[in-house]
């Protein structure tokens, strides 16, 4: 493993929603009584976010008459369908990639032509021909560059796809890995009231990232990685396809199940990655819970986490694109030194854990 991470580009659907103005568009939509508003706002303060993007301009708005996506009527009714919402998705997901993919190209300082894989990431819009063959044809990229698609996967599929580009770097030293995260979470939103949707509503957020693998010393080495599933918290963190967009199963034992799950493995992880010799580390801001029950269970302070607390801050979580945004910051830190680990969850329960070092 002599293959490194060397940049990373960001962008996300500005500029940003507030987490207040996202609550006051809740209690509209959910039809909320005083007690009812009372509780979700609670949540949203909760959360730790301050705020989120979205490519869906309606959440800016508390009268239903400007409302260009959901219906202008107070019901939300006809409600949006799952085509239109992938079509909003074929729409939007163009222009946040280039921006990231242009970001990330120009601080590793190589163009389009050399680029030989591309890694497309994304659980939240999917369509054939595919992202990854607009953003070929519109950007530039060789005609003949291979490419990989990881659907579905959720939050922790970054993981996967760092872990397949390390794989191709081994096995062709002169590669060049595009690792490109789309993830538009909001074109979801379910106005049901319940739990899941509630927990759902309050933390995701829309944005876009690329990262280049390869074999050139420089960035964050990849040291190391390992997947492991928890069983036990397969029911708790779901994603399925429904008629009214994606629906997420979101349970609020996931951090205590998190927590239980790693407090089962931490022997392996010891031996495997020295954490208790590591201080620097990069968890994918799942929710401020899940941060908090990661951190007690390492016995580390939220400083050594600090990146993570400061995207979920600005951006929420924006599934598997979010563990990139904290790798940027890692990245960009020239302070920063030694060894870096970095952990995803999502559904199965599964728990991806990734070894760097700056």
């Amino acid at each position: 493993m002599n293959n490194h991470i060397l940049s990373v580009g960001t962008s996300n659907p500005g500029p940003p929603v507030s987490q207040q103005q996202i609550a006051a568009f809740m209690k509209l939509a959910h039809g909320l009584d005083h007690e009812e508003n009372r509780k979700l706002q609670f949540v949203y303060r909760q959360t730790g976010i301050h705020n989120r993007y979205s490519v869906i301009d309606d959440f800016r708005h508390l009268d239903v008459e400007k409302f260009s996506f959901f219906p202008q009527d107070p019901s939300f009714e006809p409600f949006p369908s799952t085509k239109k919402r992938m079509g909003l998705f074929q729409m939007k997901a163009m222009d946040l990639a280039m921006m990231a993919i242009r970001e990330c190209l120009e601080k590793g300082s190589i163009s389009t032509a050399e680029v030989t894989h591309i890694v497309l990431v994304s659980c939240t819009g999917m369509f054939a021909p595919g992202l990854e063959l607009e953003i070929i044809h519109q950007m530039g990229f060789s005609s003949d560059v291979e490419r990989y698609a990881i659907h579905f996967m959720g939050c922790y599929a970054a993981f996967n796809a760092i872990r397949l580009a390390d794989r191709i770097c081994d096995s062709d030293p002169k590669a060049k890995v595009l690792i490109i995260s789309v993830e538009l979470c909001t074109i979801h939103f379910q106005k049901d009231y319940t739990e899941d949707n509630l927990l759902a509503n309050a933390i995701f957020g829309d944005g876009a990232a690329a990262a280049l693998v390869s074999r050139q010393e420089s960035g964050l080495k990849i040291k190391d990685y390992n997947s492991r599933v928890f069983r036990e918290g397969e029911q708790d963190m779901a994603w399925g396809i429904g008629d009214f967009g994606f629906e997420m199963k979101l349970s609020k034992y996931v951090p205590e199940l998190l927590q239980k799950g790693l407090g089962e493995i931490m022997a392996f992880l010891e031996s495997k990655f020295g954490i208790s010799k590591i201080r620097n580390f990069a968890i994918h801001p799942g929710g401020k819970q899940i941060l908090a029950k990661v951190e007690e269970a390492f016995g580390i302070q939220s400083l050594s986490n600090r990146y993570s607390h400061e995207v979920l801050k600005d951006f929420g979580n924006m599934s598997s694109a979010t563990i990139l945004f904290v790798l940027k910051k890692w990245l960009e830190n020239p302070a920063a030194k030694g060894d870096i680990l970095a952990m995803g969850f999502g559904p199965g329960l599964t728990l991806e854990t990734l070894l760097l070092e700056a």
